[in-house]
């Protein structure tokens, strides 16, 4: 009898735990299908595609989603290299350092992130307009490190708090730097965490639609701009939207795809210990 209620248990379990996917999954699935409806089958909503079609994708797979697509590859990928060579350091000085108040130092940095974008837009587009930074992917590259170091430095800091100090004062009896220490003994064991921190950042860089749309025109654009020019006067092109929005969130999915099971350690690593 203990045998078949657990088999029940764990059996409800399972059912309720495809339920709840296929919920959470429903939104992409119905994406996927209405990518594949002409214009005229949208609406009313359905699941079933009467006459399925490419010319979604033929629409806007065209030159302009290729430079597009490679300026939010480029800026998501050089925010999270300059996020994580600014933002582990720091996290790992306030953690491990000799700094008074390193606490405050570090809610001071967390702070930062409770700004509205929409709060300081007007004053960053006036600094980037005298800096010559409008529409460049250097300005974006630049602003977006700015706003995610500090989530970088509170991912990290939760992360290198489960490191044992133990082995730090191992490494500086025998004869250690701090600089080696951190490369060769801190890194490698704070890897899982420092990987999910990454990826996270890439994926809020990625889908960053607000800075984009107010601090480029046409050279640096990214994707969600890109995305922006299917909402026209006209109407919305839901279709076509369905088929760049399949597009533009692959590379997301791809990556956590490949490092779910370092986005998983790294997520609980600090689960304990805040």
């Amino acid at each position: 009898m203990v045998h078949r209620a657990r088999a029940r248990r764990r059996t409800l379990g399972i059912v309720l735990i495809w339920i709840i996917a296929i919920l959470w999954s429903f939104p992409l699935l119905y994406m996927l299908l209405t990518s594949f409806k002409g214009e005229a089958d949208v609406l009313p909503p359905s699941l079933w595609i009467h006459h399925p079609t490419l010319e979604n994708y033929a629409a806007v797979l065209r030159q302009e989603f290729v430079r597009y697509f490679l300026n939010s590859a480029v800026v998501s990928l050089s925010t999270v290299a300059a996020c994580l060579a600014f933002g582990v350091p720091v996290a790992y000085v306030v953690v491990f350092g000799k700094l008074k108040n390193s606490d405050n130092l570090f809610f001071w940095f967390l702070t930062a992130t409770l700004f509205p974008p929409v709060a300081v837009i007007v004053p960053v587009f006036l600094l980037f307009r005298f800096a010559g930074l409008l529409d460049t992917l250097g300005g974006l590259i630049l602003i977006y490190s700015g706003f995610n170091i500090p989530i970088v430095i509170w991912m990290t800091r939760s992360f290198l708090l489960d490191v044992p100090r133990e082995i730090l004062e191992s490494a500086d009896i025998d004869g250690s730097s701090r600089l080696r220490s951190f490369l060769f003994v801190v890194l490698p064991l704070a890897r899982q965490g420092i990987v999910s921190t990454g990826l996270l950042v890439f994926i809020f860089v990625w889908n960053e639609f607000f800075f984009s749309i107010n601090l480029t025109y046409v050279s640096a654009a990214p994707v969600p701009v890109y995305m922006a020019s299917f909402m026209t006067q006209e109407g919305l092109f839901w279709a076509k939207l369905c088929a760049i929005s399949t597009l533009v969130v692959l590379p997301p999915m791809v990556l956590g795809w490949l490092a779910q099971r370092s986005l998983v350690k790294g997520l609980t690593m600090g689960a304990v210990k805040g």
